[in-house]
């Protein structure tokens, strides 16, 4: 499933559509995300969108990790794309552009992991 974030964005899932409006990833914003998506990155596996989404602060990076963790601990997925260049350098800066982005998504970091999901 991919759930995109901007200033109209859609999740869609089979017979489901969900709106969150967020432009912004940061203190405020963080806990917005979570409520909507926590409980999904525990079901099934996640992808989100961020095209919309230009900021991105300590508040923001502490949701993604969180829901990194929960689609892990359930033996699930949780990946981000289409991220901009200002915040895909912040999520370098701290080593995260190589757990969260896609598979698919291009980018030019030489970062390692700092947080592994455990098979057990």
């Amino acid at each position: 499933m991919t759930m995109t974030i901007c200033s109209k964005t859609v999740a869609r899932e089979p017979g489901q559509e969900t709106t969150i409006e967020i432009t912004e990833l940061v203190r405020g914003y963080d806990q917005v995300l979570l409520n909507r998506v926590e409980a999904l990155a525990a079901r099934q596996s996640v992808e989100l969108d961020l095209t919309a989404v230009d900021r991105i602060d300590a508040a923001g990076i502490a949701a993604l990790v969180t829901l990194y963790a929960t689609a892990c601990q359930a033996g699930h997925t949780f990946t981000i794309s289409n991220v901009s260049p200002r915040v895909l350098r912040i999520l370098a800066l701290v080593g995260l552009d190589r757990i969260l982005m896609s598979q698919n998504a291009v980018h030019d970091s030489h970062s390692g992991p700092l947080l592994e999901c455990t098979a057990a």
